[in-house]
């Protein structure tokens, strides 16, 4: 009797601490205090990259699913290698898979230099995988019926 109730207390506070994760909400708007221009920032410097090189699009949407399939969306996959430390980057499963890492690299300097130390590496992938997407899709509106 005393084990089942042991389970069946450790069940409820798994429950409650998944259902407080389910509630946490995204928002499109998390940056219009701390950064404002960082969206449009963003948006600017993809588009100009997907103007000079259409396939840009798809490389960066390519670039963001990568950082989220191991371990999320973090940006660990744009990390450098050092002496201590071997990166997704250089590794062997994503050789001459993953490229375009010196955009992401452009957007962050653009960002930083309007807001240091506010947008994170992950968010900028985000986002600019956001803004590929769009940029690239067709714009065209069918009307029912």
């Amino acid at each position: 009797m005393g084990f089942s109730v042991s389970i069946t207390g450790a069940l409820v506070i798994v429950l409650v601490c998944i259902s407080g994760m389910c509630s946490a909400q995204l928002s499109s708007n998390f940056y219009d205090t701390s950064c404002p221009k960082a969206l449009s920032t963003i948006r600017s410097a993809i588009r100009s990259a997907i103007s000079d090189e259409r396939r840009m699009g798809a490389s960066l949407i390519f670039l963001h699913f990568h950082d989220c399939f191991v371990n999320g969306c973090d940006g660990s996959l744009l990390l450098d290698d050092t002496s201590s430390f071997s990166s997704e980057k250089n590794s062997h499963a994503n050789n001459n898979s993953t490229r375009r890492f010196e955009v992401i690299d452009e957007v962050k300097s653009e960002v930083e230099s309007i807001c240091p130390g506010v947008v994170s590496c992950a968010d900028i992938l985000a986002v600019a995988a956001r803004d590929s997407s769009e940029a690239v899709s067709f714009n065209f509106v069918k009307t029912l019926g």
